[in-house]
């Protein structure tokens, strides 16, 4: 039974949990409403078993952590090198699921000194459009669901939905994960996810043009340490002909497609994600 730990940052609670005493990695969970640190709870024993020291935490907001008054990109990005001060670690691994995975990168690409490797699982954003813009997942039942839920506190059905759209296996949705799962996803996680969606809605830039910049996706080349990336064939926004795209253009990425597996890598394709991440963490640089 992973045990819940909290360490203090800028006078927040941060939830933490960790596993294991071998190569130093922090994992980071998405964004959507309902995520936190469990979303790693089935990959921390086995992360552990093969070498590695794997910490999850619940980014303020999320899961038990407390709510911080802002959620800038740079403000998550700082928040990944303060729990890493407050661990100890002068250098780790980032492993980072969906939008977390811009987090990550933009992590390394600034402070590459304290990034050892970067595995990133199934952030859509990190891969480059299709012709005409296809592959955004606006408009989905899923999009309009979340569209709904940030003015309405999900049911526990509301819960099973999202999660089943983000699931290739549903057999593993047991009443205690889907339990879990709910309970991070009302009261002030529910708050803190409503403020985040007004946030975005009347951010700088949203909509109003802005001095361009260079898509994530396109800087990964760019990356001084090793990267991995596994997403899945069946996820949303056309992902495998993106992935596939983001292949063509830098043959060099250590990509992989994982069968049978939607959004939820880190449930979906666990076994691949294990089989890969741990002789990449811990094998020669």
């Amino acid at each position: 039974m992973l045990a819940d730990r909290f360490i203090e940052i800028d006078g927040l609670a941060i939830r933490t949990l960790k596993e294991g005493s071998g190569v130093p990695a922090i994992l980071l969970h998405g964004n959507s409403l309902g995520s936190s640190a469990d979303v790693f709870r089935r990959n921390l024993g086995p992360l552990a078993d093969g070498g590695v020291r794997a910490i999850a935490f619940d980014m303020p907001g999320f899961g038990l952590s407390d709510k911080s008054p802002t959620f800038t990109a740079s403000f998550r990005k700082g928040m990944v090198l303060k729990v890493m001060d407050a661990l100890g670690l002068e250098r780790a691994a980032l492993i980072a699921h969906s939008s977390a995975g811009n987090i990550g990168v933009g992590v390394a690409l600034d402070d590459p000194q304290r990034v050892s490797h970067v595995i990133i699982l199934g952030t859509g954003s990190l891969l480059p459009p299709l012709e005409g813009g296809a592959g955004k997942r606006e408009g989905t039942a899923q999009a309009r669901l979340e569209e709904r839920m940030s003015r309405l506190e999900p049911t526990i059905e509301d819960t099973r939905k999202l999660l089943e759209a983000n699931l290739f296996h549903h057999e593993l949705i047991t009443g205690d994960e889907l339990a879990l799962r709910h309970s991070r996803s009302i009261g002030k996680c529910f708050e803190a996810f409503v403020e985040r969606s007004e946030a975005r809605k009347t951010a700088p830039g949203n909509g109003k043009g802005g001095k361009p910049t260079t898509p994530l996706w396109q800087q990964l080349a760019e990356l001084k340490m090793p990267l991995l990336m596994i997403f899945g064939r069946e996820d949303r926004g056309r992902a495998a002909e993106r992935a596939a795209l983001l292949k063509e253009k830098f043959p060099e990425l250590n990509l992989h497609m994982a069968e049978g597996c939607k959004h939820l890598v880190p449930w979906d394709a666990a076994d691949l994600f294990h089989e890969l991440a741990v002789p990449f963490l811990t094998g020669p640089s």
